[in-house]
């Protein structure tokens, strides 16, 4: 990278009083200037705790949302204005009233990954790290999950004691990762331990070897003896997985694990928005206050 362009960002940042977060899945470029790199809780929770009043973050949208709704009078402006995760509008607050009068009991148990408005209508949000543990908190027995049916199911199979009501959402980068596809390249790496993101297939679930959120994949391979993995996730979870593993093989499963949203962020990007602090996320008032509830009720759960 451009050393002028690193010193450029250094002294934004600190003119700006800016803080820059970025997701695993976005560029690697990203990732090497950011100043906190992680997964969706991880960022969400990080971003109530830094000192700076300006978080500059490189990620989809519903994520710059979430640290808005949690930091009301701190300035979160987005690396890309049109960097949107299709999953996060695939629910309907038609259907979750629909289905808050069909079960009166029911806890709506919203993944992050979705829009401030969709938030507003539920209980409690999660993350792929922390649903299993936070819905066993619930006393609810019935549990309406959206908007992703691959997680809802992969949580509802860890509870059994619960009643799961489906969402049909789905994250797109994750669903075309087919076990066809695992299995080919099982073949081609017998030794290899399977790597799976919940938001995959049940099919490809069942060939993996373990299961678990951007952030426990990378802990998992860092810690394991294994020196060869299959990564069942978006392919920029390797620059993470490559720093901290340099004597480690990763192999995606197929050509097609990346999130074009994701990828629309570029260090051009990240320094445009630093020099002019747009686009800057904006939330309504009252959408705010209902939608900031499940997003804090995650946060204490999660302790």
């Amino acid at each position: 990278m451009d050393k002028e362009i690193r010193k450029t960002i250094a002294r934004l940042k600190e003119e700006k009083d800016a803080v820059i977060l970025a997701h695993y899945y976005v560029d690697d470029l990203v990732q090497e200037i950011a100043d906190y790199v992680g997964d969706s809780y991880y960022l969400a929770e990080l971003a109530t705790r830094v000192p700076q009043k300006t978080i500059l973050f490189c990620g989809v949208s519903f994520m710059g949302e979430s640290a808005k709704l949690l930091n009301e009078d701190k300035t979160v402006v987005m690396a890309d204005a049109d960097a949107d995760c299709p999953m996060a509008h695939m629910a309907e607050v038609s259907r979750i009233r629909e289905v808050r009068e069909q079960y009166p009991d029911v806890a709506v148990v919203c993944y992050v990954n979705s829009t401030a408005r969709i938030k507003a209508e539920s209980d409690v949000c999660v993350t792929s790290s922390n649903a299993v543990r936070i819905v066993s908190k619930l006393p609810n027995r019935d549990i309406f999950f959206i908007p992703d049916e691959n997680l809802g199911r992969y949580v509802a199979g860890q509870l059994p004691e619960k009643r799961f009501i489906f969402n049909d959402g789905f994250c797109h980068v994750h669903r075309e990762i087919a076990a066809g596809d695992l299995i080919s390249a099982k073949e081609l790496h017998p030794d290899a331990l399977v790597l799976t993101h919940p938001e995959c297939t049940q099919e490809v679930l069942a060939l993996s070897d373990f299961i678990g959120s951007t952030s426990q994949i990378i802990d998992f391979a860092t810690q394991s003896d294994h020196n060869e993995f299959l990564v069942c996730t978006e392919t920029g979870i390797f620059y993470e997985l490559c720093q901290k593993n340099p004597g480690k093989k990763f192999y995606p499963v197929s050509q097609h694990q990346c999130c074009p949203n994701m990828k629309r962020i570029r260090v051009e990007s990240v320094l445009r928005a630093l020099e002019t602090l747009e686009p800057a996320v904006s939330l309504d008032c009252e959408l705010s206050e209902k939608a900031r509830l499940p997003l804090k009720r995650m946060l204490e759960l999660a302790k």
